[in-house]
C-alpha cells in the first residue's frame, strides 16, 4: 500500500487550521512522568501522551501495548496475544523505561512482554515520555518512559465500587474488574481484583493456536493520615498469568536436521509480586515543599520452558525469579518564585539465578543442567538535580544526573560440556554515566508554544545480555557479552504545541544518535570459535553507532457541539551507521483519521480508520536476510458507548471491520509465519460505580 508522503510543513499547517485521539479536549493536561510531579503538558518542552481510564476504556484493550497502537512515534512488537511490548521511536523493551505507579519494572525476560505483567483493566492512567529520560529514570531510558498509574486510596468518607466487565467475539474471552475504596477519619483502604478468560484468538485466516492465557490480579494500599500534610502508605500488586504461548517464537530446532522439528517458547505460570511502604509529604503556602520516599520489592517468577511440537513435549525447561530491592526519594519546592527545584535519589538492585535442564529431541535423554549464568546481579546509584524555571511566558526545563550501574555474575555457562565454554572471571563490570537534559516552550499564544529540547541518555547492558550463554528456546545459541559496554544516546527535538477547549495539537520532529549501540547479531558460527559450531547463533554486540530520526503529528478539532476530528502521523527513520543500511525493527510510517460525537442523547459513536504503509526499509546485511518486507494495510473500528444511568455506560464496538489479514511490521516469527493480526471483533464492555 502506497501512502501520500506528506510534508512536514503540510502537517504543521494541517494542525494549525484542521483536525489524536481525545474524548474530550480540556485546557491543562496534566502529566505527573515528565517532570517528576504533577505539571502541564502545555509547560513541558517535551512530547508526551496520557490516556485517561475513558480512554482506556474506550479502546478496549487488553494490555499496554494495545492500548498504545496506533499513537505517533509507538509501535507495537509482539511475539503472542498476552505480548505485546510498545516500541517507542523504534526503541523497544531494552531502551526505555516502563513503571507502575513510579516504580520501574526490572526483569530479564527471553519472550513475551514485560508490559503484560499488569492487569490494565485496573489501571486509572497510562503516560508515555517520548525521548531520553534519563535524567529522571536512570539506565533505559533512550526511548523514554512509561508509567501505568494504578488506583490509589483515597480520603473520600465512605465506600465506592468502581467495576467493570467485557466479552470479545475473536477470542471468546472474557474480562472482569472491581475496584473499592473505603474511608474513615485518617484511614483509607482500597482494594482492587480482576480476572481474564482468553481463547484462541481468530485471524480471517481460522485460529490463531496458542494465543489463549488466563490472567489474575489483585491490588491493594493503606494510607494513614498524620496531618494535614503528612501520609503513610503501604501498597501490594499481585498479578498471575497461566499457560502463556508465544507462537512467535517458534524457530528449527536443528536447521541441519528438519526432521526434528520445531520448537516454541511457553510459560506455564508467571507471576509478579510488589510490596511498597512509602512517606510523604505535601507541602503548602507560597513556597512549599514536598517530598516522597518509598522502599520496594518487586519479584517476577516465570517458567519459561521450550516446546518441541513433533515430539509433544519440553525440551527445555527454566525456572527463575528476578528480584529487585529498591529505595527512591524524591522532594520538589519553589526555592523562588520562578524556580521549582527537584532532586532525587534512585538505587535498586536486581539479582537472578535461572535453573535451566535441557534435554534435546529425538532421544530426549535424562535432562542435564544447563544454566546460562549464575548468581547475577545489577546494582544501580543515581542521583538527579532538576530546574523548573518560568520567565514570563517562557518556560525552561533543566536537569543533571550521575549513574553508576553494576553487573556481575558468579559463573558464565557454568555447565556446559566443553570446559572451554565455562567462565569463572572477568563478570564484573562497573559503569558511570552522566546524563543530563534541556528544553524551553514559550508562549506566543494558546495554540502556538514552539519548543526545543535536548537529551542525553544511557542505557547499561542488561543481566541477560551480559551473562546469556548456552542454548535458548528460540533456536539461536548465545554466546556471552560481559564485555560490552554502555550505550549513549543524544536526542534533540523541535515542535509546536497548542491547546484551546475546540483543538489541541502536537507536532514534534526528532534526531537521536546512539553509540555503542546495543543489539543481537546473528554470528558466523564456522568463524566464531564462542557459538561452538552452533549454525544458529547469536551475540549481544555494540555497533559503533545507530541513528534514529522521525517526524510526529496529532490533532483534535471540535468541527461542532460535541464531534471532535482527530487525526495523527508517524514517520521514523532508522540508520545502521556502522553497515550503511536501514536498522533493524523500525516501525513502518502510519496515519490514523478518527472522529468522536454525540449522535443520540446518552449514546457517543467513535470510528477509527489506520493507514500503515508497506515497510520495505529492512536490514538485509546484519540480520543475514532474515527480517522481510511487511505489506501496508487499512484496519477501521467502529464504537457506541450508551450513558444509560448515571453511573453505569454500556459500550459495544467492532474492530477491524473489514476483516482484514495483515501483521505488524515488528510481529515475530520467522519470515512469512508471523503472527497473524485478530479478525474482526465485536466487543461488550459494562462499566459502572456504586
Amino acid at each position: 500500500m502506497d501512502l501520500p508522503r506528506i510534508s512536514p510543513l503540510a502537517l504543521a499547517l494541517l494542525c494549525v487550521f484542521a483536525p489524536v485521539r481525545a474524548e474530550e479536549a480540556t485546557l491543562a493536561t496534566v502529566n505527573v512522568t515528565a517532570k517528576g510531579y504533577a505539571a502541564a503538558d502545555l509547560e513541558t518542552p517535551v512530547s508526551t501522551l496520557s490516556l485517561d481510564r475513558e480512554e482506556i476504556a474506550r479502546r478496549g484493550a487488553a494490555n499496554v501495548g494495545d492500548a498504545l497502537r496506533g499513537e505517533p512515534g509507538i509501535a507495537v512488537s509482539n511475539d503472542s496475544a498476552q505480548g505485546q511490548n510498545p516500541v517507542i521511536r523504534g526503541l523497544g523493551k531494552e531502551s526505555m523505561v516502563l513503571l507502575v505507579d513510579g516504580m520501574r519494572f526490572n526483569s530479564a525476560q527471553p519472550a513475551g512482554a514485560i508490559a503484560s505483567f499488569m492487569t490494565l483493566g485496573l489501571a486509572e492512567r497510562i503516560e508515555v515520555v517520548k525521548g531520553g529520560a534519563s535524567v529522571l529514570y536512570g539506565t533505559g531510558a533512550l526511548g523514554g518512559a512509561i508509567n501505568v498509574l494504578m488506583p490509589q486510596a483515597r480520603f473520600t468518607p465512605g465506600v465506592g465500587v468502581n467495576a467493570g466487565a467485557s466479552y470479545d467475539s475473536v477470542s471468546q474471552g472474557w474480562r472482569g474488574t472491581a475496584v473499592m475504596n473505603a474511608s474513615a477519619g485518617d484511614h483509607a483502604l482500597m482494594l482492587g481484583a480482576s480476572l481474564a478468560r482468553i481463547d484462541d484468538y481468530k485471524s480471517p485466516e481460522g485460529r490463531v493456536k496458542r494465543t489463549g492465557y488466563d490472567s489474575d490480579a489483585v491490588i491493594g494500599q493503606y494510607r494513614f493520615r498524620i496531618d494535614s500534610q503528612q501520609q503513610l502508605r503501604v501498597s501490594a500488586q499481585w498479578h498471575r498469568d497461566e499457560d502463556v504461548w508465544y507462537p512467535g517464537s517458534t524457530r528449527p530446532i536443528n536447521p541441519a536436521n528438519p526432521a526434528v522439528g520445531t520448537n516454541t517458547v511457553h510459560s506455564p505460570k508467571q507471576e509478579r509480586r510488589l510490596y511498597e511502604a512509602g512517606y510523604s509529604r505535601k507541602g503548602d503556602g507560597a513556597a512549599p515543599f514536598n517530598f516522597d520516599v518509598r522502599v520496594y520489592r518487586q519479584e517476577m517468577e516465570r517458567s519459561i520452558y521450550s516446546w518441541a511440537n513433533r515430539f509433544n513435549r519440553d525440551m527445555v525447561t527454566n525456572e527463575v525469579t528476578f528480584r529487585t530491592d529498591g529505595v527512591d526519594a524524591k522532594a520538589d519546592w519553589w526555592v523562588h518564585p520562578q524556580h521549582q527545584l527537584a532532586l532525587g535519589v534512585n538505587a535498586w538492585k536486581m539479582s537472578g539465578n535461572p535453573d535451566r535442564r535441557m534435554s534435546s529431541p529425538p532421544a530426549f535423554p535424562a535432562p542435564v543442567v544447563n544454566n546460562p549464568f549464575q548468581d547475577a546481579e545489577i546494582r544501580a546509584l543515581g542521583l538527579y538535580l532538576q530546574d523548573d524555571m518560568r520567565f514570563g511566558q517562557l518556560n525552561v526545563l533543566a536537569g543533571l544526573r550521575w549513574d553508576q550501574v553494576e553487573g556481575s555474575a558468579k559463573s558464565m555457562n557454568p555447565n556446559a560440556a566443553n570446559p572451554a565454554m565455562r567462565r569463572f572471571s572477568g563478570l564484573k563490570e562497573k559503569e558511570s554515566a552522566v546524563s543530563g537534559s534541556l528544553g524551553a516552550i514559550y508562549e506566543v499564544a494558546p495554540l502556538l508554544r514552539p519548543y526545543a529540547s535536548y537529551a542525553r541518555a544511557f542505557r547499561a547492558p542488561g543481566m541477560r545480555e551480559r551473562f546469556e550463554s548456552g542454548p535458548r528456546g528460540d533456536g539461536y545459541y548465545y554466546t556471552g557479552s560481559p564485555e560490552v559496554e554502555a550505550e549513549q544516546a543524544d536526542q534533540y527535538e523541535i515542535g509546536i504545541k497548542g491547546e484551546t477547549s475546540a483543538l489541541n495539537y502536537q507536532v514534534s520532529a526528532f534526531y537521536n544518535k546512539i553509540d555503542n549501540y546495543l543489539t543481537g547479531q546473528i554470528m558466523p558460527a564456522a568463524t566464531t570459535p564462542a557459538c561452538a559450531g552452533n549454525a544458529f547463533c547469536k551475540k549481544t554486540v555494540n555497533l559503533g553507532s545507530a541513528t534514529i530520526k522521525g517526524f510526529e503529528a496529532k490533532v483534535a478539532w471540535q468541527v461542532s457541539g460535541s464531534h471532535w476530528l482527530n487525526a495523527s502521523y508517524s514517520r521514523i527513520r532508522g540508520e545502521n551507521d556502522d553497515m550503511n543500511e536501514p536498522l533493524f525493527q523500525m516501525p513502518a510510517d502510519e496515519v490514523s483519521l478518527g472522529w468522536i460525537g454525540q449522535i443520540m442523547p446518552g449514546v457517543k459513536g467513535d470510528f477509527t480508520l489506520r493507514l500503515v504503509d508497506e515497510q520495505k526499509r529492512v536490514a538485509t546485511r546484519f540480520t543475514n536476510g532474515t527480517e522481510n518486507r511487511t505489506a501496508g494495510f487499512v484496519t477501521a473500528d467502529l464504537g457506541a458507548t450508551w450513558q444509560f444511568a448515571k453511573n453505569q455506560s454500556l459500550r459495544l464496538a467492532v474492530r477491524n471491520i473489514a476483516d482484514k489479514t495483515y501483521h505488524e511490521h515488528l510481529s515475530e516469527g520467522l519470515s512469512g509465519s508471523e503472527i497473524k493480526a485478530p479478525g474482526r471483533n465485536v466487543q461488550i464492555a459494562w462499566r459502572g460505580s456504586f
